[in-house]
């Protein structure tokens, strides 16, 4: 079963409907607080009722009340405002245990629709979709396409085109700077050295990032702890200073590739062939290759690199060696 810890007590009220052929509940609290028992509805998980329906309205109360200060410090659509330390860390804190849903719709309901996704079409990627798909399908879906993509990637964004009806907004690099690149520097240029491939990546994903990302409040990825050694101090909720302190939310932050797959495979997404070929993680085609039994899942990605060194540019903030920032 794809889903995380079910630890918030919502959880416990949708059982009381999810394991009964017919069973009724009156919802206590505000829309918005309806809205999140409702999304764990989609969830799709059965559990049994362990709790009276007075202690469930009394926490449902309670978290109602917590998300309600954070949307006012992080202010409503259309009057973006910069979080403070205290409060992220108070949203973090409260988002460890929740359902990913429970975080997209969160942010849903706080930036849209100056909301993204950035989306590079890997599994966690196309799950995010599958889910914002239920939620708010109108969600923007940004990609880079770099030029030196797989064609199974390719393949995949116009499968998810097709399941999802969605738009896909594509952006590309600048064609004078890759011009120039490939002119003065060849066509590989990227294995020479870390400082080549960063060259690379800054012209081919980073700028174009940046451009994606103007007028925006936030934007989503599917960033995971457990992908890399320079992801393990990654917040569900940080501040992307290199792109004007917008928020950046990485719903997928505590997940493991098991409760990816089982997500995958419970809802039918469809995913980058290349995963079955031993590609964990998938980037440009002359930087990504499959991996041996026992390798570190990004062990294909620029692998002629310490594992240190293996960001594109997209996830780190200047001085920082760790995506976001640390709060």
């Amino acid at each position: 079963m794809g889903s995380p810890r079910f630890q918030p007590a919502i959880i416990k009220v949708a059982v009381a409907v999810a394991v009964t052929d017919s069973a009724s509940l009156e919802l206590v609290g505000s829309e918005s607080a309806k809205r999140r028992i409702s999304l764990v509805f989609m969830a799709g998980s059965c559990f049994r009722l362990t709790a009276s329906t007075h202690s469930i309205s009394t926490k449902f109360h309670s978290e109602e009340k917590n998300m309600d200060r954070h949307l006012e410090v992080l202010g409503t659509r259309g009057q973006r405002q910069v979080p403070s330390a205290e409060s992220l860390t108070e949203l973090n804190g409260q988002f460890q245990s929740a359902f990913p849903e429970e975080i997209l719709r969160w942010a849903i309901d706080t930036f849209s629709p100056k909301l993204a996704l950035a989306n590079s079409f890997g599994a966690e990627d196309v799950l995010l979709i599958d889910m914002l798909s239920k939620l708010y399908p109108p969600t923007k879906i940004l990609t880079l396409d770099t030029g030196r993509l797989p064609e199974e990637t390719y393949e995949v964004m116009e499968r998810v085109r097709e399941r999802y009806k969605v738009s896909i907004e594509s952006y590309f690099p600048d064609r004078e700077a890759v011009e120039r690149l490939e002119r003065e520097r060849g066509f590989y240029s990227f294995r020479r050295s870390v400082e080549e491939r960063k060259l690379c990546c800054g012209i081919r994903k980073v700028e174009p990032l940046g451009r994606a990302l103007v007028g925006l409040d936030a934007w989503m990825t599917g960033l995971r702890r457990e992908q890399a050694a320079t992801r393990t101090g990654l917040d569900i909720v940080e501040i992307d200073e290199a792109h004007g302190s917008i928020v950046k939310l990485n719903p997928l932050a505590g997940w493991t590739e098991q409760q990816v797959w089982d997500y995958i495979r419970m809802h039918n997404v469809p995913y980058n062939a290349l995963h079955d070929r031993g590609y964990p993680s998938i980037g440009c085609a002359p930087c990504t290759r499959a991996i041996q039994p026992g390798e570190d899942i990004r062990a294909g990605r620029w692998w002629w690199e310490s594992p240190t060194t293996k960001e594109c540019g997209l996830h780190l903030t200047p001085g920082n060696s760790d995506p976001g920032r640390k709060l």
